[in-house]
């Protein structure tokens, strides 16, 4: 089985991104490019981001995931501690996050450090999810093997029932990371592939470098 891509190609057209018209703060660039597709069609979820982690077993490993929050101090996602995802993060916290909108042809690829948030934080954001949401964050064993999809939904047939009057707390093993950024690099798609890439890389001095990359 094959199949021939060779000839998918694309001009990327839609803008230019220079150091001159940007802030020398990467998080404040950040969030305008944010906020700009969110004000444009044609993404359904514009805070869907690829985390990438390291394995035990040595592999990098990238799932989509969706950012929660952003601020000064970095980018929050929220997911079972246990996961597969979880593990890697408790082995390296080195973590690696991306995101792709297609409507204004902009990547944004950031390196960082996770850290699991407090304890309040986490409360708070179960607190305002659904309660479908929150008895499936209690009900999934994330990332271990399940004999069949029936398993899974008795189970939460039996949760429902069980917290159908109840305040569903959450759970120890389910919360938020801060992912703390060293590097962000923002990508434009420009004509010809010579794309503009401007790279962000933190300082000792926490000061944010500034360089653009050959694309």
């Amino acid at each position: 089985m094959q199949k021939d891509l060779g000839n998918y190609r694309k001009s990327y057209e839609k803008s230019a991104l220079s150091e001159e018209a940007i802030s020398k703060n990467p998080l404040e660039v950040f969030q305008k490019w944010f906020y700009e597709v969110e004000a444009t069609d044609g993404v359904d979820e514009p805070n869907a981001m690829t985390l990438s982690t390291i394995g035990s077993d040595g592999f990098p490993k990238s799932r989509i995931v969706l950012l929660k929050k952003y601020t000064h101090e970095g980018f929050i996602f929220y997911t079972n501690y246990e996961s597969e995802k979880g593990k890697a993060i408790a082995e390296n916290p080195h973590t690696c996050l991306s995101f792709f909108w297609p409507n204004l042809e902009r990547q944004v690829i950031i390196k960082g450090t996770a850290e699991k948030v407090g304890a309040n934080m986490s409360d708070g954001y179960f607190e305002s999810r659904p309660t479908g949401s929150k008895l499936g964050a209690i009900v999934s064993r994330q990332s271990e093997v399940i004999s069949s999809r029936s398993e899974l939904e008795n189970n939460l047939k039996q949760l429902e029932e069980e917290y159908q009057n109840s305040e569903i707390v959450r759970p120890d093993f389910w919360g938020g990371y801060l992912v703390r950024p060293v590097s962000i690099e923002f990508w434009q798609g420009r004509p010809n592939r010579l794309h503009d890439r401007i790279r962000f890389t933190l300082q000792d001095d926490l000061d944010w470098k500034m360089e653009r990359l050959a694309p």
